[in-house]
């Protein structure tokens, strides 16, 4: 338990990390090379020190791979840091992880697996929580912002089905070094490296919102983003799974969108009306009822 609720202080911390870093002039697809580059060069080296030999994969595990590099973490970090500088990060994050519900319902479609007549409650509860959040009777929200949120839970979405298939035959250390090593070079060619002024790392970044005035070295906060946005999250989410079931996991992760939206209040001063908290909630609800709706089944997780 310790380590699934230790993801999601992390990755909802997270959030309000990504925004004021690339509202201080860092591009999304500079943000997302530099989660991966770090998390996946830690995750190499973890692998390389436990056991080398597993780098070596089957040739049937790579297009899983290649899908999960680049929809599943690729894909997912791009629209993840577009939707928070869009929107408000609570609402960013609670569209984003409506992935927890298309998860069952793509299990029970395409993979036949058993899910409880509940999943359909969730989904309406979701859907209707959703609509109050964005208040589409009225929305004040960035249009381009929602795509992009959406796209977050449909990457999500592929990241929970594919890293669940995978974790039966890899270990955790090899699963995000090729994940994070894969997303890396998918961004490569739009980071704009050269472009980069090398000198701004040293300077001072103003932490904005309700701590402005407090600087800290870019550099600090780059690095604060591949760690603790991204590899130890990660890691200590596939840990979690070791020792509680998917289900549980999973519904302690929702917590990561409540707290993206309190640090984004404590932090950015971020507010959103009364509404839309009880919109967020009910959509929680409903996440919570379509997690719990999966059948669960024993799988072997690879050391």
């Amino acid at each position: 338990m310790l380590y699934a609720a230790s993801a999601a202080i992390l990755f909802g911390l997270n959030a309000s990390t990504t925004k004021v870093i690339i509202q201080s002039g860092v591009t999304p697809e500079q943000a997302v090379f530099i989660r991966s580059i770090t998390a996946g060069l830690i995750a190499l080296a973890w692998a390389l020190m436990a056991n080398r030999s597993d780098l070596r994969v089957e040739k049937r595990l790579i297009p899983r791979l290649l899908l999960l590099g680049i929809f599943g973490v690729g894909t997912l970090q791009w629209a993840y840091s577009q939707a928070v500088v869009l929107l408000p990060v609570g609402i960013a994050l609670l569209i984003e992880y409506t992935a927890v519900l298309w998860v069952p319902i793509i299990a029970l479609l395409f993979f036949k697996e058993k899910v409880k007549k509940q999943i359909w409650f969730g989904a309406a509860l979701v859907l209707g929580g959703l609509a109050v959040v964005a208040q589409i009777w009225d929305s004040q929200l960035s249009g381009l912002g929602i795509i992009y949120a959406l796209g977050a839970a449909a990457s999500l979405t592929t990241h929970f089905i594919v890293g669940e298939r995978i974790q039966r035959h890899l270990p955790t250390n090899v699963t995000m070094a090729y994940g994070m090593g894969i997303a890396s070079l998918l961004f490569l060619p739009f980071t704009k490296l050269n472009e980069f002024d090398y000198g701004s790392l040293t300077d001072g970044l103003d932490l904005s919102g309700n701590l402005t005035g407090i600087t800290v070295p870019l550099w600090v906060m780059l690095l604060l983003l591949g760690v603790a946005g991204s590899f130890l999250p990660m890691a200590f989410t596939f840990l979690a799974l070791r020792h509680l079931g998917a289900t549980l996991v999973g519904v302690v992760a929702t917590s990561e969108t409540i707290l993206a939206a309190m640090f984004a209040l404590l932090w950015l001063g971020e507010l959103i009306s009364l509404t839309q908290a009880l919109g967020g909630m009910v959509v929680i609800v409903g996440i919570v009822l379509a997690q719990t709706s999966k059948r669960q089944r024993l799988v072997k997780v690879v050391d």
